[in-house]
C-alpha cells in the first residue's frame, strides 16, 4: 500500500460498491457527505442494530492532491461546535443559545466547502449534548473540551467533495454481528453518556468560560479555549 492511501471503512445494512456524491442526509454532523472512520471495529458497531446485522464496506482513500481539514488537531472545540450548529438542529433554550449561534458562525467558522475532507470527532449522542449545553449556556468551553478529548465515542472521516468520491476504491466488506457488536456499541454511548452527567454535574473551576462569557469579549488567542 502507497504512503498516500488511506484505508477507511462504512458501517451500513448495506454493501456500497459505489459511493456517489451528493447522496446523504444534510443534517448529519458535517454536512452531507459519505461518513467512515479508519477504525474497522468502529464501523462494525455503527453498521448493526438490535436483532439486525450489517456490513462493514471496505475502502483505500487515495489522499494525494485532496484537501483535508482534520479538526482534531487544527482546530479548537469552538470551531467543531460552530460547523456542528450550521448542520445539526439544535434545541435554543435561550436568548444566549440564538445570540451564540450568530456570534460563533461569525467569529469562529471554517469554511468546509473548501475542503475535499473532512475528520473530526462524531456528534451522535452524548457528544451532541455536550454541543447542546454548551450552546444553552450549561456547560464551559473546557468541559466541551475535555469532554471532546476524553471520550471514546470515536472520530469519523467524510468524504464531501466530488473529487473526494473519485479517489475512494471499494475493496470488500465483512460482516458485522449484532449479537457481538451491538452490546458494544451500546457499552460506548453508554459510557460517554455517563462521563457527560458526570462532567456536567462536576464543580466549576474560576477560570470557566461559558458561551455568555465569550461572547462579551474574550480573545480567540486565549489559552482557556484551546
Amino acid at each position: 500500500m502507497q504512503k498516500d492511501e488511506l484505508p477507511i471503512y462504512h458501517g451500513s445494512i448495506s454493501i456500497i460498491d459505489s459511493p456517489e456524491f451528493g447522496k446523504g442526509k444534510k443534517n448529519n454532523d458535517y454536512g452531507r457527505g459519505f461518513y467512515c472512520t479508519e477504525n474497522l471495529e468502529l464501523a462494525k458497531e455503527w453498521a448493526v442494530d438490535l436483532d439486525r446485522d450489517g456490513y462493514a464496506n471496505k475502502y483505500i482513500l487515495d489522499t494525494r492532491g485532496l484537501k483535508i481539514l482534520d479538526l482534531s488537531k487544527s482546530a479548537t472545540a469552538l470551531n467543531w461546535i460552530t460547523i456542528l450548529i450550521q448542520n445539526r438542529v439544535f434545541l435554543l433554550n435561550n436568548d444566549v443559545a440564538k445570540a451564540g449561534k450568530k456570534f460563533l458562525i461569525d467569529n469562529y467558522n471554517i469554511p468546509t466547502n473548501d475542503y475535499d475532507v473532512i475528520k473530526g470527532y462524531r456528534a451522535d449522542d452524548s457528544y451532541f449534548a455536550y454541543a447542546e449545553s454548551f450552546l444553552n449556556n450549561t456547560i464551559s468551553i473546557q468541559r466541551l473540551t475535555e469532554a471532546l478529548r476524553l471520550g471514546n465515542l470515536g472520530e469519523q472521516i467524510v468524504l464531501i467533495s466530488k473529487k473526494a468520491f473519485e479517489q475512494i476504491r471499494f475493496t470488500g466488506y465483512e460482516l458485522a454481528d449484532s449479537k457481538l457488536y451491538y452490546p458494544l456499541r451500546k457499552e460506548r454511548n453508554e459510557a460517554a453518556r455517563n462521563e457527560f452527567l458526570r462532567n456536567k454535574q462536576g464543580a466549576t473551576s474560576k477560570d470557566a468560560l461559558y458561551l455568555s462569557d465569550i461572547m462579551r469579549g474574550v480573545s480567540p488567542n486565549d489559552p482557556r479555549l484551546r
